[in-house]
């Protein structure tokens, strides 16, 4: 029976199978919905934006991709010869990225991995909100080191959407009562598959670090974008 709660991985397949200018439909409880070009995912080094490009120059040792999608960064980090191992959930996506030549391909829960350790954890668009919230992220960052090794390091996108509450004389409107404003639910859909509602987090700068310190890493903020989105660097 098809599995019909994996709109990414029918995306990427289809997309692989000849499909152009298909999109994943994201629906957002702060704002309307946005889309996903599939196209995009299969991006080349010289179409990734200069964040993305840069944590690329950033990774060493052996990598592990989180949430690698249609494997396009692993895909880089395998032509410049970096042992790369790409994570994703999705059935889907794991058989596209096969399917373009990762060769070192896993489908797990990163929750759930167990071993080998890695040198550098790689999350790229906004990876990092896999943790789902800020207790999510205490929880993602205890487990990372057990796939960490000794001065690993996780390299991380996220975006501050604090902007996405401001009204139209620039004043913030926050439900103070409704928990850290970065902890967004998602549903994703496409051509008949759904994904269901899950938690995605955002996490502004000042308050990862907080999270990062606390859970025994040292933060560096590595690259700042124009749109509130960054890369941040998490030492052990």
């Amino acid at each position: 029976m098809e599995n019909r709660t994996d709109p990414m991985g029918a995306a990427l397949t289809d997309r692989l199978q000849g499909a152009a200018g298909a999109e994943i439909i994201v629906e957002s409880n702060i704002a309307d919905d946005d889309v996903i070009a599939v196209d995009y995912l299969f991006r080349n080094l010289n179409e990734m934006p200069e964040l993305e490009q840069l944590a690329l120059d950033e990774c060493r040792g052996a990598v592990l991709d989180v949430g690698a999608g249609a494997g396009s960064h692993s895909l880089e980090l395998q032509k410049r010869g970096v042992a790369v191992t790409a994570l994703d959930i999705s059935e889907g996506a794991v058989k596209t990225m096969a399917a373009r030549g990762v060769k070192h391909v896993v489908q797990e829960d990163i929750f759930k991995l167990q071993g080998p350790q890695f040198d550098t954890l790689l999350l790229l668009m906004n990876g990092i909100g896999i943790a789902g919230s800020l207790h999510g992220l205490t929880q993602l960052l205890q487990h990372a080191k057990k796939l960490l090794k000794p001065q690993g390091q996780i390299l991380l996108e996220s975006s501050d959407i604090l902007y996405m509450y401001e009204d139209e004389e620039g004043g913030v409107l926050l439900d103070l009562n409704a928990g850290y404003y970065g902890e967004v639910k998602y549903n994703m859909r496409y051509n008949g598959h759904e994904s269901g509602w899950f938690n995605w987090l955002f996490i502004d700068p000042a308050i990862l670090q907080d999270y990062a310190e606390a859970g025994g890493y040292t933060f560096e903020l590595v690259y700042e974008g124009e749109y509130g989105n960054y890369l941040a660097r998490l030492s052990l």
